[in-house]
């Protein structure tokens, strides 16, 4: 079985995997980063959305020997204190419901906002398209978005 030296978080992990093995096993399984979340496995769903190069990607899918040396960014390591303008809005928009989701949201809305500091509401929409969030919490999610924008300075 294959190790692989992985960043994750700013830090310099090392997992044992099968390269076929998906980047959400390996960091729920072997590197107990449990915050990102199994939803469907098919990539359709965002529950396992995390930064690859601060590129928003569904770890379900994304086979672990396809990382290479790109920085890999989970909910744990969005901010030490959970403070990420993105966070704040969720805290004080009160999205979660259930909370299952909301990993992959914020994950899914901060590259968003790595990417585009005001975006439009139609943009919001696109780049959240592929999160399913079954509690129906889509109006605070958007909102919340809107609001993080207003929380990062560039």
């Amino acid at each position: 079985m294959p190790t692989y030296q992985l960043k994750i978080n700013g830090k310099s992990m090392q997992a044992e995997a099968d390269s076929d093995t998906p980047l959400l096993w390996v960091l729920r399984d072997n590197l107990g980063l449990v915050g990102t979340k199994y939803g469907c496995g098919i990539a359709q769903c965002g529950a396992c959305t995390v930064h690859l190069n601060g590129v928003a990607v569904r770890s379900c899918s994304l086979p672990v020997s396809a990382v290479g040396s790109k920085a890999v960014t989970t909910i744990e390591g969005l901010s030490e204190k959970g403070d990420h303008p993105v966070q704040q809005a969720w805290n004080e928009v009160d999205v979660a419901q259930c909370g299952y989701c909301q990993a992959g949201q914020i994950m899914t809305a901060a590259a968003l906002l790595g990417k585009k500091t005001k975006p439009t509401d139609q943009e919001i929409e696109t780049a959240m398209n592929g999160n399913i969030c079954r509690c129906g919490t889509y109006h605070r999610i958007h909102e919340a978005v809107v609001l993080a924008s207003t929380k990062i300075s560039k």
